[in-house]
């Protein structure tokens, strides 16, 4: 993997199991795209003061060249798969690659 990553866990302790699969899909995209220059993802942990939990938040965000980004917020739903945090990360990495598909066939066009 070429690209640095920085992983943020937020409000929990750092997951080991979350941060292979975060560096498996940016090694994916690299692969599919090649043209990641920086990747900043962070993981936030449903808040204690909820009594069944609640839904992860994953945030991505993707610098490409020429001043280019890709930036994907989940902010999650009621859907109570979120509560899994690898399911949290596999939606975001799945939205983060359509962006990333738009955003180079934006840039072929130029």
């Amino acid at each position: 993997m070429e690209t640095p990553v920085e992983i943020d866990f937020q409000g929990a302790p750092l997951n080991q199991h979350v941060q292979q699969s975060v560096a498996t899909h940016i090694a994916a995209l690299e692969k599919r795209f090649g043209r990641i220059t920086a990747c900043r993802v962070a993981v936030t942990a449903p808040s204690a003061h909820h009594r069944s939990g609640g839904p992860y938040e994953v945030a991505i965000h993707l610098a490409l060249p020429d001043g280019r980004e890709v930036t994907v917020d989940r902010t999650a739903t009621e859907d109570e798969r979120f509560a899994d945090p690898a399911f949290a990360v596999n939606d975001a990495f799945k939205r983060a690659r359509r962006r990333l598909q738009d955003q180079v066939r934006r840039m072929r066009r130029v």
